[in-house]
């Protein structure tokens, strides 16, 4: 059945043709891919904009160097300095089979284990362009392989050592900006994101490092001050040498190896083994009085032992082999468990001399952690004293951390926390005439009233009563509000006044989270203001305006700080000061 209808009002046959003309015409000659609908940023992938956020985070040492995304846990790639990196492309001298016996011939004419640091402390005759070429080579690489990143200008986080010198930190920033071109450079000191690391705001950072051993306080993020000695991972290279030696030998050395061409020698060992040996093998021994066994009088209680009981390590005597492959021809030495504990006792302890006979820039590690809490302020000793934290590569041998605490425990139970001691103060606080007599100081506190000796009253009934006590000697009433509104919030009381140790995830890790969360870091270098003015255009502390510059720390207002000094074109070193 069909009907005669006509077409529809709205759709005629001319409409028709000339909508699929201009379709027609409309259609690119060949396939695209449709462009894609822009997302408002609110509700797009955080994907889109990770490439413009993405901050690297950097912490530089003289041996090793950690590379990183910030917010990352770990860092992406660590660096170890040495001659393996330093070889051109298409140097295959390493396949050869006299390479690795041939360490003698490389190592000489230069200082032993110098190929294995990036840069020295005695600038005397250094060359930084070289430490500019080994930092741009190791940066390069670790971008191009393990941070899988273009070339687009990205910011950079610098964690940098407070004793660093400024030629170095010139050396680095010249590098960095002129190779690889990031808008701007934050530094970071490591001790305090190393407390950081740690989930605290104060605390003593001890960092074993290669060249030296620095002790930091840190207070409310803030460095207090910073206390160094030799007595760190090279001086304990150069002994484990000489121990090494002693064991080849088979009888002990009369002076130590100073000369290089000595410790080049067929019966030499090479720096690489030395310093493996010392990491793997050496350890600490405990200190010879335990400070947490309190003295009590009479006998001591006798306490039932195992007569299966292993020896103590101290007194084992057991021997063992160690395969020595670097020297000519190689040997296999036996040397007792307990010997092995010597070249740490006397690199970072030398427990058999008196305190009188160290410098100041060789003291042993417990003399300068004790000195460096003496010399604090009392509130600020106070806090510190509870979060001790150990870092550095050396940090991790045997029994060290454990027996730096108990020396540090044992100097303040016998010395206590008074800088002035001798015999003479001694005499002095024994002899009651001369303490009686003597002059008060206006920092010795009100002076005592003396109190009759307490005697106990009957009254009529004939109960004895308690003698009189002194009120401003009574302890404070508990408020029962205030107990309630501290057991709901779960407050907890500051831990302060004991020695304690804190684990720390590292300087890196601290950096990572605080550029994350967006902290402000204590000196920020603009690449524009650094290609225009150099390390020469670092603004001293009594330059900058007190009012936007008081204080080279981390912050509530250090952004808008930050602000300030580049709108004023003013920018400082922070902690590192300028030349």
């Amino acid at each position: 059945m069909s009907s005669n209808t006509g077409p529809l009002p709205h759709r005629t046959v001319s409409s028709i043709r000339a909508s699929d003309r201009s379709a027609a015409q409309a259609l690119p000659q060949t396939p695209q891919t449709p462009p894609r609908a822009i997302v408002p940023s609110a509700f797009g992938s955080p994907s889109s904009i990770r490439a413009d956020d993405d901050v690297i985070v950097v912490e530089l040492g003289s041996r090793k160097m950690r590379l990183g995304f910030a917010g990352d846990a770990a860092p992406k790639r660590i660096v170890s300095f040495g001659p393996e990196q330093q070889r051109r492309a298409g140097d295959f001298r390493a396949w050869d089979a006299t390479y690795h016996t041939d360490w003698r011939r490389r190592a000489s004419g230069t200082p032993w284990g110098i190929h294995h640091e990036l840069w020295q402390l005695d600038m005397r005759g250094q060359d930084l362009a070289l430490v500019g070429d080994k930092l741009e080579r190791e940066l390069r690489d670790a971008f191009t392989k393990y941070l899988l990143i273009d070339s687009r200008p990205r910011r950079l986080t610098l964690v940098l050592p407070p004793t660093l010198p400024i030629p170095l930190i010139a050396s680095v920033l010249d590098t960095v900006f002129n190779r690889f071109q990031p808008p701007s450079i934050s530094l970071l000191s490591s001790p305090v994101m190393t407390v950081m690391a740690a989930g605290v705001r104060s605390g003593l950072v001890v960092n074993i490092g290669w060249h030296e051993t620095t002790v930091t306080a840190v207070y409310e993020f803030r460095e207090v001050r910073s206390w160094r000695t030799v007595r760190a991972g090279k001086l304990l290279v150069e002994e484990t040498y000489e121990f090494l030696c002693s064991a080849i030998r088979g009888r002990p050395t009369t002076a130590r190896t100073e000369r290089t061409e000595d410790k080049l020698e067929d019966g030499a060992v090479s720096f690489e083994e030395c310093e493996e040996f010392a990491i793997r093998m050496l350890w600490c021994k405990r200190g010879s009085r335990d400070p947490a066994l309190d003295r009590t009088e009479g006998l001591p209680t006798l306490h039932e032992q195992d007569e299966t009981e292993t020896v103590s390590p101290a007194e084992d005597r057991s021997p063992i082999e160690i395969t020595l492959g670097s020297c000519k021809p190689p040997k296999t030495v036996e040397i007792p468990f307990a010997e092995l504990a010597e070249p740490c006792e006397a690199v970072f302890l030398e427990p058999y001399l008196s305190p009188r006979c160290f410098d100041d820039h060789e003291l042993p590690l417990h003399l300068l952690v004790h000195q460096a809490l003496l010399q604090l302020p009392l509130d600020v000793r106070a806090v510190c004293m509870s979060r001790i934290m150990f870092t550095g590569g050396f940090s991790n041998i045997i029994g060290l951390k454990g027996r730096i605490l108990d020396e540090v425990s044992l100097l303040a139970k016998e010395w206590g926390w008074d800088p002035v001691r001798g015999k003479a103060v001694d005499e002095y606080k024994k002899n009651l005439k001369l303490r009686r007599n003597g002059s008060r100081q206006s920092g010795d506190g009100p002076v005592p009233v003396p109190m009759p000796a307490p005697t106990g009253k009957s009254n009529a009934e004939g109960v004895e009563t308690a003698p009189p006590s002194n009120p401003a000697h009574a302890p404070p009433e508990s408020d029962q509000v205030e107990e309630m509104v501290r057991r709901d919030r779960g407050y907890k009381p500051v831990v302060q006044g004991r020695l304690r140790v804190l684990d720390s995830l590292g300087a890196w890790c601290g950096a990572s989270m605080a550029v994350q969360l967006k902290v402000p870091a204590l000196a920020t270098v603009e690449r524009e203001l650094w290609l225009q003015q150099g390390v020469n255009g670092a603004s001293r502390p009594g330059e900058v305006d007190v009012r936007t510059h008081q204080r080279q720390s981390m912050g509530a207002g250090g952004l808008m700080r930050g602000q300030v000094s580049q709108l004023n074109n003013s920018w400082t070193l922070g902690a590192w000061g300028t030349i």
